[in-house]
């Protein structure tokens, strides 16, 4: 199958503004990119993409005073499968870890392990190892918390969203990370393209999505505690140790986000044109 995804965000600066965007699909996805996954922008502004820490790409440039368009239109290859389930995924002991995993068991901005250690050991003590133990987790997150874009605040934390019992989908996220941490399970944040694909359509408007995944068994799963059921269409942006590490945008001086659009859609045929996004299609490679 075949999705279109793409953005919108309009800003307005007062003056000479530095950003950074982590906006373009993750590298391990390159080559399912048919369309080209290319950050434009109204007026043209020079743009530097480059790999941050964690293997992301990062876009830098320097925005100019007044009103500035940012938008990408592009279309990606998908397996069509859900997310891979493999219930007998084993817990793998810390000593016996890879380096590159052991960073995700540490505590982070908003994933407070050391509240929320006591908590975890209690709840999750008894509970099968590997598979069975992030499951039980993400069963947790998904009960404990109701969502809501109303319960947004970009300060929240994983320990505030399991005192709240509220959140959006990176506080479900933030919550199952810092518990499976706190079980010595190493888990990662996700933030990336999720659409209404093979699920009833939602009314909320399209958005970015958070989710995590965790190390078991020598590799990373895929877990989601909003939705808690394997999706289809998943496009990952970038991964780190929570969303701190993955913001959309990241400014350095004043600036007023005027307006923000996310689309995320099955291509069962050449699609139409959206308004003034330009025509970055290739007709030939829309199936």
């Amino acid at each position: 199958m075949q999705i279109r995804v793409g953005y919108e965000l309009i800003y307005d600066c007062p003056q000479p503004t530095p950003m950074i965007l982590t906006l373009k699909i993750h590298p391990s996805r390159a080559s399912d990119i048919v369309v080209p996954d290319e950050l434009r922008t109204e007026p043209f502004v020079p743009i530097s993409d480059e790999l941050d820490a964690f293997g992301n790409w990062c876009s830098r440039f320097v925005a100019p005073p007044g009103e500035l368009r940012i938008f990408n239109d592009a279309l990606v290859y998908d397996s069509g499968m859900p997310d891979l389930v493999a219930r007998d995924a084993r817990l793998i002991a810390v000593e016996a870890l890879p380096p590159e995993a052991l960073l995700y068991l540490a505590g982070s901005r908003y994933c407070e392990t050391d509240l929320l250690s006591p908590v975890a050991w209690q709840l999750f003590g008894q509970t099968p190892t590997g598979w069975g133990r992030v499951q039980a987790i993400v069963d947790f997150v998904h009960y404990h918390l109701e969502f809501g874009y109303r319960f947004a605040r970009p300060t929240k934390t994983a320990w505030e969203a399991y005192q709240e019992r509220a959140g959006v989908c990176r506080d479900f996220a933030h919550l199952a990370i810092a518990l499976c941490r706190s079980m010595n399970i190493p888990a990662r944040y996700c933030t990336g393209y999720l659409g209404d694909i093979g699920v009833p359509r939602s009314d909320a408007p399209m958005d970015f999505s958070g989710w995590f995944e965790a190390f078991l068994d020598g590799r990373w799963y895929t877990f989601d505690a909003r939705h808690n059921t394997p999706r289809i269409g998943r496009i990952a942006i970038a991964r780190g140790r929570d969303a701190a590490d993955v913001a959309i945008s990241t400014t350095f001086g004043p600036t007023f986000l005027k307006s923000f659009r996310v689309w995320t859609d099955e291509v069962f045929a050449p699609p139409p044109s959206r308004p003034g996004l330009g025509a970055p299609w290739r007709t030939n490679a829309i199936t």
